[in-house]
Parts: structure tokens; C-alpha cells; sequence
């Protein structure tokens, strides 16, 4: 089982950064791809970004690309979301997820961590 806390959350204003964490617990971090995710309309929660096991491999949601950088350190059991040029529609709670599939489909994701709340003020 694979424990997930989210970190670094906050207000941010518009055109700001920010850079997210998720610690993982336990020794099996590295055998799983990692996501983030965020709630949507009409979802409860929509894609932003995901990266493989070993980091070598990212996808990215349309609306953040070019703009969020997804890195992972297995030595440090974390993964990270930096978050440039933020917009008010970035907004949300933040959620990080671990899966053994690789996919973008939230039901993929078994393991979540309980969020973080960026906010950008406009």
C-alpha cells in the first residue's frame, strides 16, 4: 500500500508560481506512474498530468502545457508539480495519484492523497 501527502499548496496571483510535492510512504514508489489531478465541472476529478515509474515518460493536459513541469526523485519517494504562469482557472484542489496501469482515466489511479489547495487570485 502506498500512502500519498500532498505539500505546498497556496495563494498564488495571477502570472505566479508554485511547486507542489507529494511524499510517498513505503518502498514501492518507484513501481508506480504518478498523476495529478484536479476537480472539473461535471467530473470529480480531470487529468492534468501524468509521468511513468521511471520519470522518463510525461503527458500533459491540454490547458497546462507548457505552463506545469511534472518531475518525480524515487530516491525520495516524491513526486513534484511545478506550476508557472498561473491562471485564475488553475484554481482547485490538487490531488496526487499512483497506479500500476498507465493511463489517464481516473479509476486507473488507486492510491490518492488527500489534496492541496492552490488558489490564484486574478
Amino acid at each position: 500500500q502506498v500512502q500519498l501527502v500532498e505539500s505546498g499548496g497556496g495563494l498564488v496571483q495571477a502570472g505566479g508560481s508554485l511547486r507542489l510535492s507529494c511524499a510517498a510512504s513505503g518502498p514501492t514508489f518507484s513501481r508506480y506512474h504518478m498523476g495529478w489531478f484536479r476537480p472539473a465541472p461535471g467530473k470529480e476529478r480531470e487529468f492534468v498530468v501524468r509521468i511513468n515509474y521511471g520519470g522518463g515518460s510525461t503527458d500533459y493536459a491540454d490547458s497546462v502545457k507548457g505552463r506545469f513541469t511534472v518531475s518525480r526523485d524515487n530516491a525520495k519517494n516524491t513526486l513534484y508539480l511545478q506550476m508557472n504562469n498561473l491562471k485564475a482557472e488553475d484554481s482547485a484542489v490538487y490531488y496526487c495519484a499512483a497506479s500500476i496501469r498507465w493511463s489517464i482515466q481516473e479509476r486507473a489511479f488507486v492510491y490518492w492523497g488527500q489534496g492541496t489547495q492552490v488558489t490564484v487570485s486574478s
